[in-house]
């Protein structure tokens, strides 16, 4: 447990939202890649941002107001976040004098860097004087109970990959969004850093320990009744040696009802590890199925989505339909097609059917097993 200051400055973001609107904090990078979490949060939640704050004009821009701090504090930004991404993940010195000035003006500070915002005293202090909180998302320091496995109310999808970075995060946000606008009601679990800043809230399950795992993503959906979906962003992959048990607590503690399988077209082997080669997608889906079903037997694939940015327009048509044929469901790329076809699946009428089954599970007679 971290404990270098109180915790009316450090912030538990599993409990509660990060205050909005945004203001993106893009410092002076130049490479887009960098900014891709800055970028990710003014895709998926445009109206949280307010305007991007750049060092210098050579900096990366996303197309947002360019605003100062003082403006957009008047304009009702309450938190500065810090939207880019470093190799060591370590806040530049340079930077620092921005990121105090900003909690004097009332700011809170959200970072998904390795390094703490907690862990500088100029920061912490300035924080505490102010009564402004910091936002350390990549880590996790409240406690967490060990997963149980049992049924709780509430229907889940999880997204898995044949690897990592093959587009979870995007695919779980585009379902939200496609969820939402065929009349279901849905609410995205986040689970990585980006993700977090996203929506606001979640748990960095790289950061937690493997024991409780599974835990943090029943405390990271827990039961519900008052909307349909929760849809679970998915980490790693189960195929890949370094980061498997990662994916495995989140397939037993999302306990899904429904699973979205995610693959990049093209990559020749896991990534980082040339000598591991991409799993057969038959074996993936196998594999995943499996796991999940042992905290739910009901668990079942509803699609693939593919990032099939490496092929033409027309080989990416011919391959979706070619596997959507051979697996027997919906195959899609997000980004290039939508995901329409997955979430036709998801009717109301079978939520209902699903929802009532887990209820029942959730309140088992007295007569059935001790």
């Amino acid at each position: 447990m971290h404990g270098l200051t109180s915790s009316s400055t450090i912030a538990h973001i599993s409990q509660a939202h990060i205050p909005q609107p945004y203001l993106l904090f893009l410092g002076d990078v130049t490479d887009p890649l960098s900014a891709k979490t800055a970028a990710g949060i003014a895709q998926w939640r445009p109206d949280a941002c307010l305007g991007q704050l750049r060092l210098n004009s050579d900096t990366v821009s996303l197309g947002l107001p360019d605003t100062s701090l003082e403006l957009a504090r008047k304009q009702g930004a309450k938190t500065l976040v810090i939207g880019t991404a470093n190799a060591g993940g370590v806040i530049p010195e340079h930077w620092l004098s921005t990121l105090k000035q900003a909690l004097e003006l009332g700011f809170h500070l959200a970072s998904g860097m390795h390094q703490r915002l907690s862990d500088n005293d100029t920061l912490r202090d300035t924080a505490a004087q102010h009564h402004c909180q910091l936002f350390d998302v990549r880590h996790h320091d409240e406690p967490l109970q060990v997963g149980t496995g049992a049924p709780r109310s509430g229907l889940r999808l999880l997204t898995v990959g044949t690897d990592c970075s093959v587009g979870k995060m995007y695919t779980s946000l585009a379902l939200e969004q496609e969820m939402r606008k065929q009349g279901l009601s849905a609410q995205f679990c986040a689970t990585g850093q980006t993700g977090i800043l996203i929506a606001g809230k979640g748990i960095a399950v790289d950061a937690v320990v493997a024991d409780f795992i599974s835990g943090a993503a029943e405390a990271i959906s827990p039961a519900f009744t008052n909307h349909d979906w929760d849809i679970i962003e998915g980490q790693g992959s189960l195929f890949n040696p370094s980061f498997a048990g990662v994916s495995l607590g989140l397939l037993h503690g999302a306990q899904p009802d429904a699973l979205v399988l995610c693959h990049e077209v093209g990559r020749q082997h896991i990534r980082h590890l040339p000598h591991k080669a991409i799993p057969d997608i038959a074996d993936c889906l196998a594999a995943n199925l499996a796991a999940a079903k042992l905290t739910n037997p009901d668990a079942h694939f509803v699609g693939i989505c593919l990032n099939t940015s490496a092929l033409s327009h027309d080989e990416a048509v011919t391959l979706c339909q070619n596997w959507h044929q051979k697996y027997q469901l919906p195959v899609t790329d997000p980004v290039r097609f939508g995901v329409s076809d997955i979430v036709k699946q998801l009717k109301p009428a079978m939520s209902a059917q699903i929802n009532t089954h887990r209820t029942q599970n959730e309140n088992p007679n007295k007569t059935g097993d001790a």
